[in-house]
C-alpha cells in the first residue's frame, strides 16, 4: 500500500477530499478508500496556508499513523505523530525528527486546494 501508485483503491486525481474549512489550521483529517480487497489510506495536514498529504503508513513499521485515537498531530499541533511508537515527523516535508526511523520520510500523497476544496493532485 505504501508505494503502489497502481493501487486500485487510490483515488484519482481531481477527487474532492473535503472542503478546506473542514480541516482546522493547524489540523488534520484522514481518508480511506476500498476497492474490492484493496485499501488506500491517506491524510492531509493544514498549517496556515500549507496543505500537505501523506499516505497513512509509518515508514518504520507500515502501520497506520493515527492509531485508534484518530489523531495525526501532537497535542501542540506542530508535528505528525506515529501513535504506534511515537516517531515524530515534520509537517512540511514528512521528515522523521525523532523515534526509530531517523532519515526516513512519510510517503507524500499529492493534494491541492482548488476553489475552497482539498483535492487529489
Amino acid at each position: 500500500m505504501r508505494t503502489d501508485p497502481d493501487n486500485p483503491a487510490r483515488p484519482a486525481p481531481g477527487t474532492v477530499l473535503c472542503a478546506l474549512d473542514e480541516v482546522p489550521s493547524p489540523g488534520s483529517k484522514g481518508f480511506r478508500w476500498r476497492e474490492g480487497d484493496a485499501m488506500f489510506a491517506g491524510f492531509v495536514v493544514r498549517k496556515d496556508d500549507l496543505v500537505v498529504g501523506y499516505l497513512d503508513s509509518c515508514p518504520h513499521a507500515g502501520w497506520p499513523l493515527a492509531g485508534f485515537a484518530g489523531r495525526y498531530l501532537t497535542r501542540e499541533n506542530d508535528l505528525i505523530l506515529c501513535a504506534g511508537h511515537a516517531a515524530l515527523f515534520k509537517i512540511e516535508d514528512g521528515a522523521c525528527v525523532a523515534g526509530p526511523c531517523p532519515g526516513d520520510k512519510l510517503f507524500a500523497w499529492p493534494v491541492a486546494v482548488r476553489d475552497g476544496q482539498i483535492v487529489v493532485a
